[in-house]
């Protein structure tokens, strides 16, 4: 395995309004507890689309853990061009701090949105182009990543390797409370 493929929810089906909200922390946490065993065991590329939520927080654990692991590279593969032009002034300003740290960017099609075909090209394209998915994902509040792991399990099915590693809800309960016993 050389790269994972990391999403999971949008920031609002979390209940996330705010960048400086404390569950972005715990989810970070346990990002970071679920990629250094990966990365120990060879991944060496993070890829994500860089939609808000989950995937850019990825990212910035990414670049986090690039001071331990200076291999570690991070891709971002949007669905088409100017894929923020519709966030929020502050989603948009983390999703460029994001693609300028990038060591890959690059849009899975050279236009602009005209279609949801496009979404669905990107979640095929990026699964196809992976090793592994690493989903935050609870089966009882599917959401957006149901679309990630529709062609992840087709996939899995196929190919006698394809891991999906799931962080769950108590994983970042975990996290929370890891944290809480080191104040």
């Amino acid at each position: 395995m050389k790269t994972l493929l990391v999403t999971g929810y949008k920031p609002h089906e979390l209940g996330i309004f705010d960048h400086k909200h404390i569950g972005i922390t715990y989810i970070k946490k346990a990002l970071q507890k679920r990629y250094i065993p990966l990365i120990e065991e060879g991944i060496e590329w993070i890829m994500i689309s860089g939609q808000p939520g989950v995937e850019l927080w990825a990212a910035e654990c990414a670049y986090e853990l690039k001071e331990l692991y200076p291999e570690l590279k991070v891709a971002v593969l949007p669905p088409f061009l100017e894929q923020e032009a519709q966030w929020k002034e502050e989603s948009k300003e983390r999703y460029r701090e994001v693609l300028n740290q990038a060591d890959f960017v690059k849009p899975i099609t050279n236009r602009v949105y005209d279609n949801p075909s496009q979404l669905r090209l990107k979640n095929d394209f990026l699964i196809e182009k992976s090793d592994a998915l690493l989903v935050l994902y609870d089966h009882d509040q599917p959401g957006t990543p149901k679309f990630y792991l529709e062609p992840a399990l087709k996939k899995q099915n196929s190919v006698a390797d394809y891991p999906i590693f799931y962080l769950t809800p108590e994983d970042i309960e975990d996290a929370r409370r890891e944290e809480e016993m080191d104040w």
